[in-house]
């Protein structure tokens, strides 16, 4: 199931996002991300206990998927793919056109998972990671064109 986020939810996602990242997020990003109006923040269930989650954020007609991590023992069972499919219909609800994200050059999984929905390479930023250092890959989603 996938529900939007909710504070008491952020021990679990901060887990997720720890296990998940070089560089993660403080939790008080979270917490500002989710007091706007212009982001939307969602977790995925698997009974009672957050097994992954994705925020993105909005201006004018783009969005952008700013973070989306699946707990590491429960990747492969698709739920990257539900809450990917949840992000672009609330992209597509809010009214945007274009759904941009960056990704890791050497994070193959997440990339194929991305090009299943339709992004394209739109871009490089070099050095944008640390630990280790890695060019980000920005790719972009024509939501009139989206695989929903």
């Amino acid at each position: 199931m996938v529900r939007p986020m909710r504070p008491a939810d952020l021990d679990e996602v901060m887990w997720i996002e720890r296990r998940s990242f070089s560089a993660p997020w403080e939790e008080s990003t979270f917490r500002g991300l989710m007091r706007r109006r212009s982001a939307a923040l969602f977790v995925a269930e698997s009974g009672d206990e957050v097994i992954g989650y994705s925020v993105l954020w909005f201006a004018a007609d783009e969005g952008e998927l700013g973070d989306i991590a699946v707990l590491p023992e429960a990747r492969g069972r698709g739920i990257g793919r539900l809450l990917l499919r949840e992000s672009i219909k609330v992209a597509v609800d809010r009214g945007a056109r274009f759904l941009y994200l960056e990704v890791r050059d050497s994070n193959a999984a997440a990339r194929g998972l991305y090009e299943k929905f339709g992004f394209s390479i739109a871009g490089v930023r070099k050095q944008y990671y640390t630990g280790p250092a890695e060019d980000a890959i920005v790719m972009r989603l024509d939501l009139q064109d989206a695989v929903r």
